[in-house]
C-alpha cells in the first residue's frame, strides 16, 4: 500500500488500533468503506516468559466505525492467536488487560465491549 495513504488512514484510525493492527486491504464500495485490519504478531505481554508460536487468527469479526466523509465504515478485524509452548494452549491478548489502569475513551471502551463479544 503506497506509504502517503497508509499515513492518512493512520491518521483517522485510533491509536490503539495502528498500535496492534496492520491495515492489510482498503475497499471502497458505493456508500460503504471497509478496512481490513490483521492483529500484528506481537505476543501479549503476559505470556513474555513463554515461548508462543504464531498459529492464525481467529474468524474476522465485523465492527462499523465512525462515518468517514459521508461514507459508513466497517472495520473486519481478524484476531491473533498464539500456540504457548511451555503449556501447550492457545492463547490470545486480552483487550481488558490491554486497556487495565489506563483511561481510554467512550470509543475504545466500546471497541473492546465489541471485540470481546467474539
Amino acid at each position: 500500500m503506497d506509504s502517503s495513504f497508509n499515513n492518512l488512514v493512520h491518521l483517522l484510525l485510533p491509536e490503539y488500533i495502528i498500535e496492534y493492527f496492520e491495515l492489510t486491504l482498503i475497499d471502497k464500495k458505493q456508500e460503504i468503506l471497509h478496512l481490513y485490519l490483521e492483529e500484528i504478531n506481537k505476543p501479549p505481554i503476559e505470556y513474555s516468559q513463554d515461548k508462543l508460536q504464531s498459529k492464525g487468527f481467529f474468524e474476522s469479526i465485523t465492527v462499523q466505525d465512525f462515518p468517514i466523509r459521508e461514507l459508513k465504515v466497517y472495520l473486519h478485524i481478524k484476531r491473533r492467536r498464539w500456540l504457548n509452548l511451555t503449556t501447550n494452549q492457545v492463547v490470545f491478548r486480552d483487550w481488558n488487560l490491554v486497556a487495565q489502569g489506563t483511561r481510554f475513551t467512550q470509543e475504545f471502551a466500546s471497541f473492546l465491549k465489541e471485540i470481546n463479544r467474539h
